[in-house]
This record gives structure tokens, C-alpha cells and sequence, in this order.
């Protein structure tokens, strides 16, 4: 039996960093967030969603910010790697959520 590197699943730790609200709170400046997936690289979006789950302080939060991957805004279906710097960027205009 051979294995198909398509099938395969690996586990990764992606490191999202925090800021401002986010950061409180979390009570940390990041959080990790782990996912099993396939191939090199994941849609964002799987990465936020796993976010919300391990982390459920940040999900009421998660509807609301901006996300920026290696220093440039990015959407949901932007693939990212474990390797990737993914930064959560709160809401500017101030408020609690």
C-alpha cells in the first residue's frame, strides 16, 4: 500500500499574533492555533475558524478585525503556512466588543 501525499494530513502550530483588545483578551501578545491539514499551506479562513475554537476569549472578535499575512492584508481565502506571520488587527475607531 502506498501512501498519497494528496491524503496525507499533517498537523502544524500557527502563531497568531495580537494586538490592543485582542491581546487583552487573550491576556498574551499571541496565541497558537493547531490544524491538521493537507499539503503546504491552508486557507486563512481554516486557520480563524480553528482560532475561534481553541481560543473562544477571541471569537466574538473574529467577525470584526483585519488580518494581515506577512505585512499585508488578507482575506479568508489566501492560502498561509505555519511559517507565515498572521497578525489579528482589532478595530481602530475604539469601543468594547
Amino acid at each position: 500500500m502506498t501512501m498519497n501525499s494528496e491524503n496525507f494530513s499533517s498537523a502544524s502550530t500557527f502563531t497568531l499574533l495580537l494586538f490592543a483588545g485582542l491581546r487583552d483578551a487573550a491576556g498574551a501578545d499571541s496565541v497558537a492555533v493547531n490544524l491538521a491539514f493537507g499539503g503546504e499551506s491552508v486557507a486563512l479562513a481554516k486557520v480563524l475558524e480553528a482560532c475561534a475554537e481553541q481560543h473562544p476569549k477571541l471569537a466574538k472578535w473574529l467577525p470584526h478585525i483585519k488580518v494581515a499575512v506577512n505585512c499585508e492584508y488578507s482575506q479568508g481565502d489566501v492560502p498561509v503556512k505555519p511559517s507565515d506571520e498572521i497578525a489579528l488587527l482589532p478595530p481602530v475607531s475604539g469601543g468594547v466588543i
